[in-house]
């Protein structure tokens, strides 16, 4: 198992910046891959960004240019860096950790972090 805790949002301007962070209970070189997920009321819950194990990333278009995501293997700590933020990219967001299970995946997800962009 794997446990996710998210840390980061808030209430911002829209223009202004936020980071996310997700601190994975186990070493990020054991999960397949970590993403953010945000979901808006009404809306299904969508894939913003994600970076594999080895390094790879993959964003969402709507959010390419202006959300980078990152992580810190020594810390098991995955970011969203937020930028140019609109009203909306107002949603929660989740992080979601992908396991290798046999030849399938389990997903693990935190308890989400609100991000609401307003003036």
């Amino acid at each position: 198992q794997v446990q996710l805790v998210e840390s980061g949002g808030g209430l911002v301007q829209p223009g202004g910046s936020l980071r996310l962070s997700c601190a994975a209970s186990k070493s990020l070189f054991s999960i397949y891959a970590m993403g953010w997920y945000r979901q808006a009321p009404g809306k299904q819950r969508e894939l913003v960004a994600v970076v594999t194990s080895w390094g790879t990333t993959n964003y969402a278009d709507s959010v390419k240019g202006r959300f980078t995501i990152s992580r810190d293997n020594a810390k098991n700590t995955v970011y969203l860096q937020m930028n140019s933020l609109k009203p909306e990219d107002t949603a929660v967001y989740y992080c979601n950790a992908r396991v290798v299970v046999g030849k399938g995946f389990d997903d693990y997800w935190g308890q989400g972090t609100q991000v609401t962009v307003s003036s």
